[in-house]
C-alpha cells in the first residue's frame, strides 16, 4: 500500500461518516447502509467490534491461544531443559549448548520478513494454521535427532516455521477485541505464557527421571527426546484448530472485503450473545480500501489505489507484481514519521530479548550445576554463589567433552532442586502477570514498561552478587517477570502505534530484533563467562537500562488510535 494511501485512510473515514450517502457502493455491506438510520453512518472497527460483544467467543480464543503461545515457547526454549541430560548423549562442549540455545533464534531471525509480509497480504487465519502444522513436523524430526547436527539442522527448521504464527497471534489476537479489552488480552497471553514456561520443568520433571531407552526404526530414542516428542503436540493440536477459526475482520477491511468483515462480526455476535445474526445492531462498515471478494485462484493482493474499475474485472497479478506491490506497501515504513519509531521499537526488542533470554536459557543448566556443586560440598557447607556455579560448570562442562568415556560411564542423575527451581521461577511469572493487569491500568503501558526495564536492568546486575543458591532462585525469578512484562508491554505498544496494513510486519521484524538479541546473547554468553563472571551480567544489564532510556521517547500507546 503506498503511504499516500495509508495517510487518507483517516480521511475517508472521517469523510463517510459524515454523509453516508457518498459512501462507497460497490460492497453489499455498504449497499446496506441506506437502509440504516441517517444519523448512524457505516461502521469503524472499534464500533463494530464493540457491538460483538465480548462472551464465549474471547473466551475460545484465549484458550486457543494456550497451546498456540505454548508451541512457540517450547521451540525456543526446550534445548535449555535438554542439555545437563542430553550433555553425554551428544557429546556437547560448552559452545555446542550456546549453539543449541540460539539455533532456534537463528531460524526465526531469517524468517521474520516474509512471514509477516505474508500475514498482512495473504491473511492471519492461513500462517497460523500453516504454520502451527508444519513446526509440529520439525519438533517431531528434532525428537528423533541422533546427533548434535542433526539436532541443529531441526531446531533451524523449528525456529524458522515457528517465528510466523507467534508474531501473527498477538496482532490476530489483538485484532479480535475492542478497545477496552486489548491491554488486559496481552496480559492474559503474558499469563499463559508463564504457564508454559511453568510447565516445560513439570514435563522434564516427569520424563527426565525415567530409565526411557530403546530403538525404533534403528533409531535410539532416549528420555529427553520423547520429551520433545510431547513438546511438538501443541503446535499439532493449534494448527488443527485454527483450520476452523474466522479469518480477523479488521484484516478482511483493510483489504476491502466488508462483506466478510460484517459476516466474521456476526458470527462473533451470535456466539457472544446467542441472539440471531439478523439482529446485529452494526448494518454497514466504513470502506477503508476498493471493495473486493477473495478470489481462489488470484495471487497475493495488496490494496491499490481507488478507481473507477470494477473489482471484478481486476485481473489476477503475477507474483513478481504482487512483491512489487507489498515492497510498495511498506515503503512507509522507510519514511518519516513512522521511521523513527520502528528502529526505537526494534533496538528496544533487540536488548530486552538479549537480557532475557541469556539469563531464561541458561538458568537450567546453572540450576543443575547447583545442584551438582551443593551435593559435592554438602560436608564442608560451601556456598554456592553465582561466580563460583560458572566456574564449576565450566570446568565440568569441559571434562566431559574431553573425556567422554570416564564423565559419562555412569549416566548422569540430575537433581530435584534443579526442577524445584525452574518451576518456581516460572510460577513467580504467571503471579507476576496475574497482577500486572490491574497495575498497567494504574500506572499506563509506557509507564510500565519504562519502569519494568530500568528494574530488570538493575536486577540483572545484581545476579552477579549472588551469594547463595536462594538468593539466585529469587533474583532471577524476580528479574524474569519483570523482563517478560515488559517484553508484553512493548508489543502492545508495537501494535497500537503502527497502521494495520504494516503492523504485522512490524511486529514480525521487531521479534526479529529480539531473535537476534538472543541468538546474540547466547552466543555471547558462553564466551564472556570463560573471560570472566562480571561480563555477561554487564552485558545484560546495559541493555536493558538502554531499552528503558529509549522507551521514555516512545509516544503513550494509550493515547494512539488504533487505526
Amino acid at each position: 500500500m503506498s503511504e499516500k494511501n495509508i495517510e487518507k485512510v483517516d480521511s475517508e473515514k472521517s469523510k463517510e461518516l459524515e454523509n453516508d450517502n457518498d459512501a462507497d457502493g460497490n460492497s453489499d455491506s455498504t449497499a446496506e447502509a441506506a437502509a440504516t438510520p441517517a444519523e448512524e453512518g457505516p461502521a469503524t472497527f472499534d464500533k463494530a467490534i464493540e457491538g460483538a460483544g465480548f462472551g464465549l467467543f474471547n473466551l475460545m480464543l484465549l484458550i486457543v491461544s494456550i497451546p498456540a503461545q505454548s508451541a512457540a515457547i517450547f521451540e525456543s526454549s526446550s534445548m535449555s531443559y535438554i542439555l545437563p541430560v542430553a550433555e553425554c548423549d551428544l557429546r556437547l562442549t560448552l559452545e555446542d549448548k550456546g549453539v543449541l540455545n540460539a539455533m532456534a533464534y537463528a531460524g526465526m531471525i531469517f524468517s521474520a520478513i516474509a512471514w509477516g509480509y505474508l500475514a498482512d497480504t495473504k491473511g492471519r487465519k492461513k500462517i497460523l494454521y500453516w504454520g502451527y502444522l508444519l513446526d509440529a513436523v520439525c519438533v517431531f524430526g528434532s525428537a528423533l535427532s541422533q546427533n548434535f547436527i542433526m539436532l541443529v539442522i531441526f531446531k533451524f527448521l523449528g525456529g524458522l516455521v515457528v517465528n510466523g504464527p507467534a508474531a501473527v497471534l498477538f496482532t490476530y489476537l489483538t485484532e479480535m477485541h475492542g478497545p477496552k479489552h486489548r491491554s488486559s488480552v496481552l496480559m492474559i497471553v503474558g499469563m499463559v505464557t508463564s504457564t508454559a514456561t511453568v510447565t516445560l520443568p513439570l514435563l522434564a520433571w516427569g520424563i527426565f527421571p525415567r530409565d526411557w531407552e530403546f530403538q525404533i526404526w534403528g533409531l535410539v530414542i532416549h528420555s529427553w527426546q520423547i520429551f520433545l516428542f510431547v513438546l511438538g503436540i501443541p503446535s499439532l493440536v493449534s494448527g488443527l484448530i485454527f483450520c476452523g477459526m474466522p479469518e480477523s475482520p479488521r484484516f478482511l477491511m483493510s483489504q476491502g472485503r466488508n462483506e466478510e468483515a460484517l459476516q466474521a462480526f456476526r458470527n462473533m455476535y451470535h456466539v457472544n450473545t446467542r441472539k440471531s445474526k439478523d439482529t446485529y445492531p452494526v448494518k454497514a462498515l466504513i470502506q477503508e480500501a476498493p471493495d473486493r471478494k477473495a478470489e481462489r485462484d488470484e495471487a497475493i493482493y495488496t490494496i491499490e489505489e481507488k478507481s473507477g474499475e470494477d473489482s471484478t474485472k481486476r485481473q489476477s497479478r503475477t507474483l513478481a507484481e504482487s512483491l512489487r506491490s507489498g515492497l510498495q506497501q511498506m515503503k512507509p515504513l522507510a519514511r518519516k514519521p513512522l521511521l523513527g519509531l520502528a528502529l526505537c521499537c526494534y533496538v528496544m526488542q533487540f536488548g530486552i530479548f538479549l537480557g532475557m533470554n541469556t539469563i531464561r536459557l541458561w538458568l537450567p543448566q546453572l540450576f543443575a550445576s547447583m545442584a551438582e556443586y551443593e551435593a559435592l560440598h554438602v560436608e564442608d557447607g560451601e556456598a554456592a554463589s553465582m561466580c563460583t556455579i560458572l566456574e564449576f560448570s565450566v570446568n565440568q562442562t569441559a571434562k566431559t567433552a574431553l573425556n567422554y568415556a570416564d564423565a559419562c560411564l555412569v549416566p548422569k542423575e540430575i537433581s530435584m532442586d534443579m526442577y524445584l527451581n525452574n518451576i518456581i521461577v516460572s510460577a513467580t511469572g504467571f503471579v507476576g502477570y496475574f497482577f500486572a493487569g490491574g497495575i498497567i491500568r494504574t500506572l499506563g503501558p509506557k509507564r510500565m514498561m519504562t519502569y519494568g526495564l530500568f528494574l530488570s536492568g538493575t536486577f540483572g546486575l545484581i545476579l552477579y552478587f549472588s551469594v547463595s543458591s536462594l538468593m539466585t532462585l529469587i533474583v532471577s525469578a524476580t528479574f524474569l517477570t519483570i523482563t517478560g512484562i515488559a517484553v508484553s508491554s512493548l508489543l502492545g505498544a508495537v501494535v497500537m502505534l503502527f497502521p494495520t496494513q504494516l503492523r504485522t510486519v512490524v511486529v514480525s521484524i521487531a521479534m526479529m530484533c529480539g531473535r537476534l538479541g538472543a541468538l546474540s546473547g547466547n552466543l555471547l554468553f558462553p564466551v564472556f563467562v570463560q573471560i570472566g563472571c562480571l561480563p555477561p551480567f554487564i552485558m545484560v544489564s546495559s541493555v536493558l537500562i538502554l531499552s528503558g532510556i529509549l522507551s521514555i521517547f516512545l509516544p503513550n500507546p494509550a493515547k494512539a488510535s488504533f487505526s
